[in-house]
């Protein structure tokens, strides 16, 4: 009988509680490919939910697209990305995106937002850290946030208008020079703080004490009664 009445709660518990953790699982986009697309490290299957914080992936030859309310987001191959619900973070690749939310694409510090809400057409892509802007429809503005927000100005161009892309114009923008230069490399000898050098040396030698005495032990000779 206990059993029972058990049961029952635990049945009515799950009914309550299930729901209310999948209203904040709701997924935030789809993703529709045919093969070769990684969502967070695993492939995915032709049609996927997507959420955000989720990274993304295209292999060579494979291409997928996002679709989500107001917006889709078509993914080139060998593109690497995270969808993080109303903007793409670009890392390697390019996007093609359709929207009339204002959905953004964001590579490093360099922000990419259409101007006005209204059906937009744009491309972002990232290669060598040469970002490129190409407006399709509709203008789109990129702005820089290092160390403070800005607008960015293109370079090496005389008549560059701010940070506004027009309809039909295509801009590039240099990462070093927005962003800043990628931190150098440091060699793994001065990298290493002196006393994890110390730790590792001490246990270290106390790894080839222990090593000594259990081969000393293990190869100890039993001396005869009869031996001087």
């Amino acid at each position: 009988m206990r059993v029972s009445i058990l049961r029952f709660v635990v049945g009515w518990a799950m009914i309550w509680v299930v729901p209310i953790t999948l209203l904040g699982q709701s997924p935030a986009a789809i993703l529709h490919s045919q093969g070769g697309v990684w969502v967070n490290g695993y492939e995915a299957r032709d049609s996927s939910a997507i959420f955000s914080g989720d990274a993304l992936e295209t292999k060579p030859g494979f291409s997928a697209t996002l679709t989500l309310e107001g917006s889709s987001v078509l993914l080139a191959p060998e593109t690497i990305g995270k969808f993080e619900g109303d903007v793409f973070v670009l890392d390697h690749g390019s996007v093609a995106v359709e929207t009339s939310t204002g959905f953004r694409v964001r590579v490093k510090c360099i922000t990419v937002t259409p101007v006005v809400k209204d059906f937009t057409k744009y491309e972002v892509s990232d290669v060598n850290r040469i970002v490129q802007v190409a407006a399709r429809k509709l203008d789109v503005n990129v702005e820089g946030e290092a160390k403070q927000r800005k607008t960015v100005q293109e370079p090496d161009t005389q008549n560059s208008q701010g940070g506004v892309v027009h309809e039909t114009e295509q801009k590039n923008y240099d990462e070093n020079q927005i962003c800043g230069a990628p931190p150098e490399l440091v060699s793994s000898g001065s990298s290493l703080n002196p006393k994890w050098i110390a730790a590792g040396a001490g246990g270290a030698g106390l790894l080839l004490c222990l090593i000594v005495c259990i081969s000393h032990g293990g190869n100890k000779q039993t001396v005869s009664p009869s031996s001087p």
